[in-house]
């Protein structure tokens, strides 16, 4: 699965800005960073679901992410900053491991879903199942990235630039990205404006489901090659045919994908409690936006399948463990979409033991998609040293024009999709965070002292079955 669902939100303090007049002689000035900050993440992520896109939006969605940043703010001199980010993600996804779900030695004989580990089944031959795991080499993966940001104030530290480079690269994607921004203050320094702008040009190396692999590489005779060369394949009624030809398969030709995006925001401090903003981002992406080894299953099509013709007539279901549907095409949506979500944040300081945080964005796709998010977070601080933040977000979206689920599309279609990222749902996330700070830093690891330590926990629901779990910690140490 190459779109995990990001858990969790970073919400606007409450800052307290400076009500000194500004002054176009400068006779001391701030340091902007004053000693070199070092930031450490962890974060542990699982998933469950029922809507695999791997296998045409039905089957496992199990996944588990580990996933750590490494984060170094140097201060240059009095006004610059170089900040390098550097990331590292390890997953196991049963979804994806089903790009080649077909085992010799029987994935679905380990009993590896939690309904059926009773079942044990000898193997045969090649076979799968969309409801458990393969141990394919696409079982797992791990995702490098790597961000570097330079930022410039002015003296009176009413202008800010900033320049950046990131690239992340996983086994089939690789990423490449540029950007930049500027902020002006204003109303000493209750007024914010800003405008960023970036440009990804990311490359696919595109790995297809197995079947599709093989005849895009044999041709029409790719039955008596390669994987294929002794494999029986069945049609509905469990019967060996030689039938099951995907003609409308052609692999992508163009396999890059560039986005541009640019961001504008407004702050304002509108009194001594309250502060809110304004933001507003124009997106385009163009290129293959589709995942190449998401199946399509067309229903104006005969279903031929590899395994146990036992299972066939239970094939939606759990009960499943042998036989797996061939691959009518792959997911395929537009070379360009056209995206730009607009929203809001609010801030108000209760009293000095309560903060309410809150957050909407309204969102639009040249796709068909719009949706809203909520979400509301109370910081309360339980002493001087420890704040507990619990949190709830509202999700709720309208699906693209080019979704259906499972064995619904027409072959007659040009887009299409069974990915339910891009279907109607409905979410909610709860969870809470706890953060420790030490403003004196008083514990120590060599020339560092320890300012923060956060932990954070979220579930989140989605109303078609997918449910995930979060956890983060991390830690913020300064140069002393």
């Amino acid at each position: 699965m190459k779109n995990y669902i990001i858990i969790g939100l970073l919400l606007l303090s409450t800052v307290s800005f400076s009500q000194e007049k500004d002054t176009t002689v400068v006779t001391y000035k701030k340091r902007v960073l004053e000693g070199v900050e070092v930031d450490f993440l962890l974060s542990y992520y699982q998933q469950k679901g029922i809507h695999s896109s791997v296998s045409g939006g039905m089957g496992s969605e199990k996944l588990t992410d580990l996933a750590s940043n490494f984060t170094v703010s140097i201060p240059l001199n009095d006004d610059d900053v170089l900040t390098i980010d550097t990331g590292l993600s390890a997953y196991t996804s049963a979804s994806s491991s089903n790009i080649n779900p077909f085992n010799a030695t029987g994935a679905s004989g380990r009993g590896g879903d939690d309904d059926d580990d009773d079942r044990r089944v000898a193997a045969t031959g090649p076979y799968g199942t969309p409801w458990q795991a393969s141990s394919g080499a696409s079982a797992q993966d791990v995702l490098g990235s790597a961000v570097i940001n330079y930022s410039h104030s002015s003296d009176n530290r009413n202008f800010i630039w900033s320049s950046d480079v990131a690239f992340s690269n996983e086994y089939d994607y690789t990423s490449l990205g540029f950007g930049g921004g500027i902020s002006q203050l204003f109303n000493n320094k209750n007024t914010e404006l800003s405008l960023k702008g970036s440009v990804y040009l990311d490359q696919w190396r595109p790995i297809y489901a197995t079947e599709l692999h093989e005849y895009a590489r044999y041709g029409t005779n790719f039955q008596n090659n390669g994987f294929f060369s002794g494999v029986t394949i069945l049609n509905q009624n469990g019967l060996a045919t030689t039938s099951y030809l995907p003609t409308k398969f052609k692999p992508w030709e163009a396999t890059n994908r560039n986005s541009y995006a640019v961001s504008f925001a407004f702050s304002q401090v509108a009194t001594k409690r309250m502060q809110f903003s304004l933001f507003l981002d124009v997106l385009q992406q163009e290129g293959m936006l589709s995942t190449p080894y998401h199946r399509i299953y067309f229903a104006d099509k005969a279903n031929y399948y590899i395994g146990q013709a036992q299972y066939i007539p239970v094939y939606e279901t759990t009960q499943n463990s042998g036989v797996y549907h061939l691959a009518d095409d792959i997911e395929r949506l537009p070379s360009t979409r056209f995206k730009t979500p607009f929203g809001s944040r609010f801030n108000y300081y209760v009293n000095e033991r309560l903060t309410i945080r809150t957050y909407y964005r309204y969102y639009w796709d040249d796709w068909g998609i719009t949706s809203h998010t909520a979400s509301i977070e109370l910081p309360v601080k339980l002493s001087d040293q420890l704040t507990l933040a619990p949190t709830y977000r509202y999700y709720t979206q309208q699906s693209s024009k080019y979704f259906a689920p499972y064995e619904t599309h027409l072959s007659t279609e040009t887009y299409y999709t069974s990915d339910y990222d891009l279907s109607t749902f409905t979410t909610s996330q709860y969870g809470f965070g706890l953060q420790y700070t030490d403003i004196f830093a008083s514990a120590k690891i060599f020339n560092f002292g320890l300012k923060n330590i956060d932990f954070r926990y979220n579930h989140y629901d989605r109303n078609d079955g997918l449910q995930a779990n979060i956890v983060t910690f991390g830690l913020k140490f300064v140069e002393q």
